[in-house]
Formats: C-alpha cells, structure tokens, sequence
C-alpha cells in the first residue's frame, strides 16, 4: 500500500502526512512540482525526528508515480462515493491532490468513476478538509479492511 500526494504545496501537511506513513511502514510519493523544498525545515519539523523511517521518493509527474500502481484510489470531492464504502487490498495507492486544486482533472478523466472517493461532509459552509486529515481518514479505513501492521515495541537500550 502507498500514499500519492500530486502536488502538494504545504510543507507542514507532507511532513504530518510522512509522520504517519512511518507510523504503519506505508510508502509516500511526492509528485513533483512541489510547493516546498524537501529540506524545508518546516517540512523537517512536521516529520519530527522520523525522516529515516520516512519510505518516501519524489515523482517527476503522475504518470511515473503511477508505474506499478494497478488500484489507485482517487480522494477527491468529484464524487458521492464514501472512501468507506470500498474495498481496499494490499497494493492499492490512495492518490491525493494539492490543497488548493485537488487532483488534476486529467488525471481524473483517465481512470474510472469508480476509483474516485471523497470524506463525506454534511455541513454545506465547509468547502474542505486539511490534506493531512484527509489521510489519516482514508489510510487507518484501508489499514483497518486489509490488516493493521504488526505492531513493534522500540528497541530498549541495552546496559
């Protein structure tokens, strides 16, 4: 299972996000361009100090982070379809847009309707969530249908 964020612009929500992803062992992809630098410190910040658990890369474009993929789903408000209402397995990827555009519509348009889930949100005067809410909603519904991972205690110092 991976996490795609196509374009992300803000360096505290792929930090919280790359957190996260280190939390379960998920791989992150950043699909360039980016609105930040990956040595931006408040990228940095946000990740805390779990940068080297971090599986992340960066893409030159959607279509290369793609390669391989062969279930994305598609977290976007162009749908009514629950992201619980779905099946995830192993090896899915949940694809993410940049906070201020969400997924490019090309990108869209190329895969079935059917791929394309949102977080539902019932009050009409919130337009959206926060990207990194948005992933932690999707990834803990997917690790909870697949399995969670196996938990690890830290290594304890030895004496």
């Amino acid at each position: 299972m991976k996490i795609i964020l196509v374009n992300p612009l803000i360096p505290q929500n792929a930090g919280s996000i790359g957190r996260l992803c280190a939390s379960m062992d998920i791989e992150l992809v950043f699909v360039e361009p980016l609105g930040f630098k990956i040595e931006d410190k408040y990228l940095k910040r946000a990740g805390l100090d779990y940068w080297p658990w971090i599986q992340y890369s960066v893409a030159p474009s959607w279509q290369v982070a793609f390669e391989g993929v062969e279930r994305p789903w598609f977290f976007t408000a162009h749908t009514s379809q629950p992201y619980s209402d779905v099946r995830y397995q192993e090896g899915d990827a949940l694809v993410f847009g940049s906070e201020n555009h969400g997924l490019p519509r090309e990108l869209l348009e190329r895969y079935d309707e059917g791929q394309r889930v949102c977080v539902p949100m019932t009050n009409p005067h919130v337009r959206s969530l926060n990207l990194a809410q948005c992933v932690a909603i999707g990834l803990c519904e997917a690790r909870r249908q697949v399995g969670w991972p196996v938990h690890r205690a830290p290594a304890t110092p030895k004496s």
